[in-house]
């Protein structure tokens, strides 16, 4: 019995030793890391990391595949128009296309700078193929200004380049196909191509029109839209993606241009009010065909 209790209290000794061995150990190597303890950085401050900026994790947008399109045959159409539509960013209805933390833009641009994939154009006949950098080229503008050199009192010209600012885009261009499948009785749009609009001044500030800075091939873009979420002002949980704001016409337009023989736009013969009122005929005209061609 002594025997079996002296190798008790040798063991718990042993034990005790061991435990202090390593706690000395511990103390040592973070004293040895720069003075600093476990869980911090150089210096002694604790690492950051960023929070999670939210309730929950928001994962589902990243993860979305859009919905491939329904196969069309050219046998099942009965009609079909092609229209070309502006889209204003100063209605209220289009905020979200200037969203002060990431304008529509500027998601444009970063589709395109890193998808090279997708298929950019200088015209809406989606002939001439542009590059990301041909496109840089467009948007950073390059002034040659005179200065004076206060040293030797003569005009020197100096090369000034000018980054993009995306809030001198105010209006977008769709080239739209619609058409009337036989096959399921409806009216389908589908969007060929986006391009965004920009003032043009001339030397003296006055205004001079606008013109398209490029011509992006929307379906090879779209699987891209489809992950990227749109600022939504009514309701946080929804969040839509700028894929859904296109698919679902969650924007407000007005058609500029109607296919035609003399391929004139709207504001060759109409101006003003007219405009706006031949604008809404060829919308009208296009809901009340799909009327029209159903089948009772």
């Amino acid at each position: 019995m002594k025997g079996i209790i002296r190798f008790g209290w040798m063991f718990c000794l042993a034990l005790g030793s061991m435990v202090a061995i390593n706690a000395q150990e511990s103390n040592e190597s973070n004293e040895t890391n720069e003075g600093h303890l476990p869980g911090q950085g150089p210096g002694g401050g604790a690492k950051q990391e960023s929070p999670r900026d939210g309730a929950y994790d928001k994962i589902g947008v990243k993860e979305r595949i859009p919905l491939a399109y329904d196969e069309i045959r050219e046998a099942d159409v009965l009609w079909a128009k092609r229209l070309w539509r502006v889209i204003d960013t100063r209605e209220k209805m289009n905020e979200a296309f200037v969203n002060n933390s990431n304008p529509f833009v500027s998601v444009l641009i970063d589709i395109i700078s890193s998808n090279p994939d997708v298929q950019l154009f200088n015209d809406d006949k989606f002939k001439e193929f542009l590059t990301y950098e041909d496109v840089q080229k467009k948007i950073n503008s390059v002034d040659t200004l005179e200065i004076l050199n206060p040293d030797t009192y003569e005009y020197e010209k100096k090369i000034v380049k000018n980054d993009f600012n995306p809030t001198t885009i105010q209006k977008f261009r769709l080239k739209e196909d619609w058409i009337f499948d036989e096959e399921t009785s409806t009216m389908v749009c589908r969007i060929m191509g986006i391009a965004p609009l920009r003032d043009v001044t001339d030397d003296n500030g006055n205004y001079r029109g606008q013109e398209v800075m490029f011509w992006i091939h929307y379906p090879s873009m779209r699987k891209y839209l489809a992950k990227i979420p749109a600022f939504n002002n009514e309701n946080d949980l929804e969040i839509a993606t700028w894929e859904d704001i296109f698919e679902m016409r969650k924007f407000s337009s007005y058609i500029m241009k109607e296919n035609n023989s003399k391929d004139v736009r709207i504001s060759d013969y109409a101006e003003g009010r007219d405009a706006l009122l031949e604008s809404e005929r060829i919308k009208t005209e296009v809901f009340e065909k799909e009327h029209d061609l159903w089948d009772y």
